[in-house]
């Protein structure tokens, strides 16, 4: 007969263990069951099962230690040793704009930044939209794009339904007492804040206190027409429909500026359209994809870009709540415009910008995953496994870039991407060395090159256990050093064929010359 204190010893070290990994990968109950099932449905247990398991409750079968061997691409030994791995760890980037302290602080107290601020702004031509977007891009950042509130109001009005068809966002509005009328309006060009005049369309608009106009174009599109209902909802709940917002365009005029204002310098109530345009921006996302429901979404699909077609949602909206959603904090995300404008960035994972987002630098690295796709005509996705280096610093990407059309037939490139390093001292292997190896290969072959074994196979593991399909996609591709300016390039044979002299100041040059004499 079998020891009873013995199973129960065994049963509590197995649990505790698969906690500790659970734990120290970031998932949920739910997600792991999910990830059960994605592997064998018949041997995966349900959410209550698993944390009786963890308890020490349930001994689980040999089937499901090898389900949850492959889900943390652990050998079965692992399980059966006698050493716990550590409690989860910190591994935060560094942040892409670090704070610091600036003295004398007198002069960034708050009345001398409301003075000075807007003289800033005013005489470097930069509009309060711009300047609201930097604030909001920080705060997004600093907050990892998790904002419980505005998810929760999303929630008590969609009861975290998922997915949704196009009259259940009509019946939403109906009953928060909306009106909707529909308007036709064709695309015409409007130059806005580009160079270059883009298509542009007017897809909707909020007119105080409850009536929405819809254009006909958006009737042949139930992403679309999902997203700007969902996105008037939110003005409603949020701002009880006052009707301070921007109306929705696509195309030449950014939204989040007024469009009943034609300065181009600093404006307050820009700043207030921004913020507002981003509130119902992330309560419409929220609204039309719940975060518990698309995290299993996102987990059965391995966060396919195109999952989106399956579910009526845009790739836009997809790949703009991955980072609020998955388990793994550590993400970007890039809405590029040819020839270098980016309409929307978050760099949770601390990525330096490859370009300004206010004007476009006059030496970007074009090797960047959403440069090149640009350049392509492909509208398939496409991964990319990049080594980033500043000055000392160097980092590990991998991104999934995709070609698409705004709804006025603008051609632009969405991006997003994580950073590989975390996932890697997750699990025990030190990323700097993992770096170097891929940075030599690239440099053998003049900057780009093939990923050797051993990182490919440690990049293969941290795609599986991150379940996201385009980190092994990227790591079976060449390798590809980038930086932020080209003028800087780390590459051993510099991408502009020759590094450009470093100029040094004539001041620095005489006072240099007179302290060594």
């Amino acid at each position: 007969m079998a020891n009873p204190s013995g199973l129960r010893r065994k049963a509590h070290f197995l649990g505790t263990k698969i906690k500790s990994l659970r734990k120290r990968n970031r998932l949920t109950l739910e997600d792991l069951s999910v990830r059960c099932i994605q592997i064998d449905a018949s041997a995966a247990p349900s959410v209550s099962y698993l944390s009786m398991i963890e308890n020490g409750k349930r001994v689980p079968s040999e089937a499901l230690i090898k389900i949850i061997a492959e889900i943390f691409q652990k050998e079965l030994d692992w399980f059966f040793d006698d050493s716990l791995q550590e409690e989860e760890i910190d591994t935060a980037p560094l942040a892409a704009i670090a704070g610091m302290p600036l003295e004398p602080g007198f002069l960034f107290s708050e009345s001398l930044l409301q003075l000075a601020i807007p003289e800033l702004l005013a005489q470097t031509g930069t509009t309060g939209r711009q300047f609201a977007h930097l604030l909001i891009r920080a705060h997004q950042e600093s907050n990892h794009n998790a904002f419980p509130d505005l998810e929760r109001a999303a929630e008590s009005v969609g009861k975290k339904l998922f997915p949704l068809r196009t009259d259940n966002v009509f019946e939403f509005a109906k009953h928060l007492g909306l009106k909707i009328k529909w308007f036709e309006n064709s695309v015409f060009k409007d130059k806005g804040e580009s160079e270059k005049p883009l298509n542009t369309l007017v897809r909707s608009f909020f007119d105080a206190p409850s009536t929405v106009y819809l254009n006909r174009e958006l009737e042949g599109n139930p992403a679309r027409l999902k997203y700007d209902l969902a996105n008037h909802i939110a003005h409603k709940v949020l701002h009880d429909g006052d009707g301070a917002r921007a109306p929705q365009v696509s195309g030449g005029r950014v939204s989040g500026r007024r469009h009943d204002s034609d300065s181009a310098n600093f404006d307050a109530k820009d700043i207030l359209y921004a913020w507002r345009d981003f509130e119902c921006s992330y309560f419409a996302a929220a609204l039309l994809a719940p975060k518990a429901p698309l995290r299993q979404f996102l987990s059965k699909h391995s966060y396919a870009i195109d999952s989106a077609d399956k579910i009526e949602l845009t790739r836009t909206l997809i790949m703009r709540r991955m980072p609020s959603v998955s388990p793994y904090p550590h993400w970007h995300y890039f809405d590029a415009y040819p020839p270098g404008n980016l309409r929307a960035v978050y760099r949770g994972n601390g990525i330096p910008l490859p370009w300004g987002n206010m004007t476009l630098v006059t030496d970007p690295c074009q090797h960047w995953a959403v440069f090149r796709m640009l350049n392509s005509r492909s509208s398939k996705p496409s991964a990319q496994i990049s080594v980033l280096r500043s000055g000392d610093d160097k980092r590990l990407y991998c991104c999934e870039s995709v070609r698409s059309k705004d709804a006025a037939g603008n051609p632009h490139v969405l991006c997003a991407g994580v950073d590989l390093a975390p996932a890697l001292i997750s699990q025990n292997v030190n990323p700097n060395e993992t770096i170097d190896m891929i940075e030599r290969s690239c440099n053998k072959s003049g900057g780009a090159g093939p990923i050797p074994e051993q990182a490919r196979r440690q990049l293969e593991s941290i795609g599986k256990i991150l379940n996201i399909g385009w980190v092994s996609e990227g790591a079976s591709k060449h390798a590809i050093i980038i930086c932020q300016r080209s003028s800087n390039c780390p590459r051993e044979k510099h991408c502009l064929g020759k590094a450009p002299p470093l100029l040094r100041s004539q001041i620095d040059s005489i006072r240099a010359s007179l302290i060594s004499h």
